[in-house]
């Protein structure tokens, strides 16, 4: 949000009152770090006139669950003028994640507000995860975000038609540079920097993937150790592991261990501190991850070689096939190298070259997650699964996906009458089907 004011994209500031809206969506909100504890705070909060704190204003709600009723959305909005004191004009909405809460009850509240979104991640080249109201769709004027894979257009909200507009990514990072001035809560030797005796040449980036249900806490510790692994086959002696900001303390153990058996000097971050910040002081040669977003912003920030390491077991994993992150970590098995092949440390970096290589894989795979909201896809999909038979179908499609939705590499209608329990199946949807007929045609009556 910093980046995009900063790059002239809300207009000069003297024209609007811009209030900054901070939530703490973590499960027990009072427990967790409040944002305005956390370093660089103050420089990004200067850019706004107010900062306004959500938790308090509908406690003892929790943020990520409350709503306003419909008919009470009216009363909440003058409500929350008058205690926010903004007045009686017109009111844009700068939101995140618009299909949740916090952001789904602004939208509900503030109900002639324009809306505009903004993706920091790589969420945003994949589809919307929820149909959205009518009342919200229309409202969206544009997607505000980062060109982490360059020239690949995000799918995100085009089924709704609203224009993608990039942050210029040199302003981003000016930003991220602005957060990592010294100041008296964090001194410069909190990480080793570069050309200094401990200073680590390879970063490894956590992201507690067991809190997502997706891999068990053995499984994650087992990935971390393979990361180390490999970024000491590659002839990294020393090496800094940035856990996730939730992740246990025996992660860090395990590491310990495994480090100390593969010779590897480790030091493991015991603050919070921005992965852009780790890569700035440190200076490495090599960032590893699974699917982090952190792992494009090393490339495409700061130039830095990432490999990552597991990415195929989790294609494989993620249930449904609509989770928001298949995208994600499509983009980073496709794009990214993998650290326990012989191809180390490289990454596509023609952008050119890039969405030729993915672009027409992302939009197959967000035409398989959202096939109804995305109809002019599906001959694109279709021409890539016919031109990437075998291996290339089975590691980012599922079968069943397929053959629900009559695509090369799925079975054939004839084949699936003859599976086991498939004519009971195929009498359910019928049902089904006939069910769903039958009260459209009572709606239409009423």
């Amino acid at each position: 949000m910093a980046a995009a004011l900063d790059a002239g994209l809300f207009g000069p500031r003297h024209r609007a009152l811009r209030v900054l809206l901070v939530s703490n969506n973590a499960e027990v909100p009072e427990t967790a770090s409040r944002l305005d504890g956390m370093r660089g705070w103050h420089r990004i909060a200067a850019r706004f006139d107010r900062v306004v704190d959500w938790n308090d204003t509908i406690r003892p709600h929790h943020p990520g669950a409350w709503t306003p009723a419909a008919d009470d959305a009216p009363l909440w909005e003058r409500l929350f003028r008058s205690s926010w004191e903004l007045g009686d004009g017109p009111v844009d909405l700068v939101v995140e994640s618009v299909h949740v809460s916090p952001a789904k009850a602004l939208a509900a509240v503030f109900a002639s507000a324009s809306v505009h979104v903004y993706a920091d991640g790589l969420m945003s080249y994949g589809p919307t995860r929820e149909k959205l109201p009518q009342t919200t769709a229309c409202r969206i004027r544009r997607l505000l975000h980062l060109d982490l894979v360059p020239g690949l257009r995000p799918l995100l909200l085009t089924e709704y038609g609203v224009p993608a507009e990039l942050v210029p990514n040199e302003v981003f990072r000016a930003v991220l540079d602005g957060l990592d001035e010294s100041g008296p809560e964090d001194g410069p030797d909190a990480v080793p920097a570069a050309g200094t005796e401990n200073a680590p040449t390879a970063v490894l980036l956590g992201q507690y993937l067991a809190a997502l249900g997706i891999l068990t806490v053995a499984e994650e510790e087992a990935l971390h150790e393979r990361m180390l692994r490999g970024a000491a086959a590659a002839g990294h002696r020393s090496v800094l592991f940035k856990p996730h900001p939730t992740a246990p303390v025996s992660y860090s153990r395990t590491l310990d261990k495994a480090a100390a058996d593969a010779g590897v000097r480790l030091t493991v971050l015991d603050r919070p501190m921005l992965a852009e910040t780790v890569f700035r002081r440190c200076r490495p040669r090599l960032v590893v991850g699974c699917f982090s977003t952190a792992m494009l912003t090393a490339a495409a920030l700061y130039g830095v070689p990432v490999a990552r390491v597991g990415t195929e077991p989790l294609l494989d994993r993620l249930t449904p096939y609509q989770n928001s992150n298949r995208v994600p970590v499509t983009v980073v098995d496709a794009l990214v190298p993998d650290l326990e092949t012989e191809r180390r440390g490289e990454v596509v970096t023609d952008s050119a070259a890039a969405v030729r290589r993915i672009g027409p894989l992302v939009r197959a795979v967000g035409y398989c997650m959202q096939a109804e909201r995305y109809p002019g896809l599906r001959a694109e999909a279709e021409e890539w699964l016919t031109a990437h038979p075998g291996e290339d179908t089975a590691r980012y499609f599922k079968r069943r996906r397929l053959t629900a939705l009559g695509l090369p590499g799925g079975l054939t209608p004839g084949l699936v009458r003859r599976l086991p329990g498939s004519g009971t199946a195929l009498r359910a949807a019928r049902r089904v089907k006939r069910a769903t007929a039958a009260r459209a045609r009572a709606n239409r009556g009423s």
